[in-house]
């Protein structure tokens, strides 16, 4: 069993981290501090750290020193992308924005153990795993489709994954882009180094550049110090660029140059360095149609398309929706206390008779906000709402109408029982009122984009405008 160390200053998140994993089968030890870890355990000693970045006393950084043999995940709430750089910089294996769900922790946590050397027990000598041919890297474990469609996905993430070549997977909105991206990069032979994903579409276009390439002191306004970029944080590993039809022209020219001759440049830099990357981008829109109206320059495009990956929509995989909404259903019970949940047949037709423009991720939604209304065992079609009306079910006027008092009055546990999602749910619901969306989202180090969409995803209603 693997032993993982949560190093935590906020109670709520130690807690409900320490009890995810506790529940996925992790042997699980706690501290809020660098130092309290230190003095009631030994960091040398797990097989993962998982450390907070900013905790008093010292930065979870410090433990990448005082435990070099142990790999570290490092949460930040604070500018994640500058922070992550950092903390890749140091030595981090892999990092994760608060606030993060409980999928992504156990995604992120099962990555890293599985390309990192396994201890038998504490102490005893460690022994190699996540290799290549790990069978939880290969893309029918990561992803799901029995359809032939997502067959021959699979054959071609194998296929090309152990080479060095650059890909381009191509699909609509919420059909698993990233996910094949994983995929790609855990069966390569980059599997032990970072996969570093950058949202092109999050981030300001007057930071992109830097945020990539990296900056020196004085470069612009507001450069306080040098720099790292995300594409040097990558270095020796995968770097995934997400919705990259996004990217500004300039950036484009920048990442050519990293495509073509394998070096970058540093904003406000004359000197340029060599980097190992490999590149695997995704994007839901013609690449090849942005090439004729100039969107979009054609040399870049055929430097990242040399292969392809398309990721099916849904209704193209008819096969796979129930054995989606199974898998779902299963999880999301498991998470909110209900186990023994059911779809009705009539649920049932309607999931398989509905298009799905939202895809997977629309499927997902679906089984979720039904999971939370449902009263008994069975999911309805009424529960599942995919008219998006909101069907026959009275949902409390609370939530509707975004007046949180009563819900955050009802205190039958303690603020350290929250999940993850609950964490983010009240800190929004708490806030929203004397907040504005970008102050919200910079308080729980996110974009904008991110909280818009975890809103959706949670069901969480925006605050009423006042008018003005």
């Amino acid at each position: 069993m693997p032993r993982i160390l949560i190093v935590e200053d906020e109670e709520i998140i130690r807690s409900a981290v320490r009890k995810l994993l506790t529940h996925a089968g992790y042997d699980v030890a706690d501290a809020g501090s660098v130092e309290e870890a230190e003095d009631s355990h030994d960091p040398a000693q797990f097989d993962l750290i998982i450390s907070d970045l900013r905790l008093p006393g010292a930065p979870g950084t410090e433990l990448i020193r005082r435990a070099p043999d142990t790999p570290v995940l490092i949460m930040t709430s604070y500018a994640s992308l500058r922070s992550a750089v950092d903390s890749m910089k140091m030595g981090a294996v892999e990092y994760i924005a608060k606030p993060f769900d409980h999928d992504e922790m156990l995604e992120a946590v099962e990555n890293i153990l599985a390309r990192q050397p396994q201890a038998a027990s504490a102490g005893e000598e460690r022994t190699d795993r996540g290799t290549a041919s790990d069978p939880d890297s290969d893309p029918a474990a990561i992803m799901f489709g029995h359809c032939e469609a997502m067959q021959k996905v699979f054959t071609l993430i194998r296929k090309v994954a152990p080479t060095e070549t650059t890909v381009l997977i191509q699909g609509e909105s919420g059909t698993g882009k990233e996910l094949a991206a994983r995929a790609l990069h855990l069966m390569s032979p980059r599997a032990a180094r970072p996969l570093i994903s950058v949202n092109c579409a999050a981030i300001p276009e007057s930071l992109i550049e830097s945020e990539l390439f990296g900056h020196e002191k004085g470069s612009f306004t507001g450069a306080v110090s040098a720099r790292t970029g995300l594409i040097e944080a990558a270095d020796g590993g995968s770097l995934f660029l997400d919705e990259i039809g996004e990217l500004p022209a300039e950036a484009q020219a920048r990442l050519l140059r990293v495509l073509q001759e394998g070096e970058i440049r540093k904003v406000g830099s004359t000197q340029s360095r060599q980097v190992d990357v490999r590149m695997i981008a995704a994007t839901h829109r013609n690449l090849k149609a942005m090439t004729r109206t100039g969107e979009f320059r054609e040399d870049l495009f055929y430097r990242l398309n040399v292969m392809q990956v398309r990721i099916p929509p849904l209704r193209e995989r008819q096969a796979d929706i129930l054995g989606l909404a199974q898998r779902f259903l299963k999880r999301q019970g498991e998470k909110m206390g209900k186990p023994d949940l059911n779809l009705t047949p009539e649920a049932m037709r309607a999931l398989e008779r509905h298009r799905w423009p939202g895809n997977v991720r629309e499927l997902e939604n679906a089984i979720e906000r039904a999971t939370i209304l449902c009263d008994n065992d069975l999911i309805t079609p009424s529960l599942l709402d995919l008219d998006g009306e909101g069907g026959d079910v009275n949902i409390p006027e609370s939530l509707v109408e975004g007046n949180n008092e009563q819900n955050l009055s009802r205190e039958a546990e303690s603020t350290s029982d929250l999940s993850l999602e609950d964490y983010f749910q009240h800190f929004v619901l708490e806030n929203q009122d004397r907040m504005s969306e970008t102050e919200l989202a910079q308080k729980l180090g996110i974009s904008r984009k991110s909280l818009w969409e975890r809103r959706q995803r949670l069901g969480i209603p925006r605050k009423k405008s006042s008018g003005n």
